[in-house]
């Protein structure tokens, strides 16, 4: 079974006294104390990035680990990453990191991670690098369309109730065909994908929606999606 839960943004970076989310990714490995491995190539402040990551998930029962590609730990990245049962993604600048990704290789040795079953996770950045396309700030100006990894069919966008200009922008782009339609998450909201398709929405946030982006004629409409909260009970 492949899985990626991709997240629109919170998690450990932004609410570290609110692990709902990592309970949740943790709990889909099936396994006891699962391995995680932090991939916090989209930040240019990989240190404090990890050190964030190590002090949450210390909490947790996991085993931990990282992989900054400044100084990664092995020439063997392929067999490092395919011992992991959980991969997760920080955000960041989403162009950079797919390019340092190809260059490394990740790109590959990520779909074969995903197709034997370790679950790829994110948030922000590592929530649209696994779309066909993410709505990106990674470029200076306005919101542009990003082509990504395509493991997932059509587009996404995180942060969308969190940044002003992502709806419109993502709205726009998609009634223009400039975008292909997809999904947008708010913050606090995690996309479960199983194989290529939506599985389920699980929210670290009573509030928190997700919404289908899509387009009839040269118009583009936002449809809410049913959510899990999971903190209700």
């Amino acid at each position: 079974m492949k899985q990626i839960i991709a997240l629109g943004g919170g998690g450990f970076s932004s609410e570290p006294d609110n692990p709902l989310l990592e309970h949740y990714i943790l709990k889909q490995a099936g396994k006891e104390r699962p391995r995680v491995c932090y991939l916090p190539n989209a930040t240019a402040d990989p240190v404090n990035a990890t050190l964030a990551f190590y002090v949450a998930f210390a909490a947790l029962d996991c085993r931990m680990t990282h992989l900054n590609l400044y100084k990664p730990p092995t020439a063997d990245l392929r067999s490092f990453l395919l011992e992991q049962d959980i991969i997760r993604v920080g955000g960041g600048n989403t162009k950079t990191m797919l390019a340092t990704w190809r260059e490394w290789g990740l790109d590959s040795i990520l779909r074969e991670a995903w197709e034997r079953g370790i679950i790829l996770s994110g948030v922000s950045a590592g929530q649209i690098c696994w779309f066909e396309q993410g709505l990106t700030d990674s470029i200076p100006g306005p919101f542009t369309a990003l082509s990504c990894l395509g493991f997932l069919p059509g587009s996404c966008s995180p942060h969308f109730d969190s940044e002003v200009n992502r709806r419109p922008t993502m709205l726009r782009l998609v009634a223009s065909g400039a975008m292909l339609p997809g999904i947008a998450a708010d913050d606090g909201a995690g996309l479960h994908y199983i194989d290529d398709q939506l599985h389920k929405i699980v929210t670290s946030r009573p509030n928190a929606r997700a919404y289908a982006i899509e387009r009839s004629g040269a118009t583009a409409t936002e449809r809410p999606l049913d959510v899990t909260y999971l903190g209700a009970a």
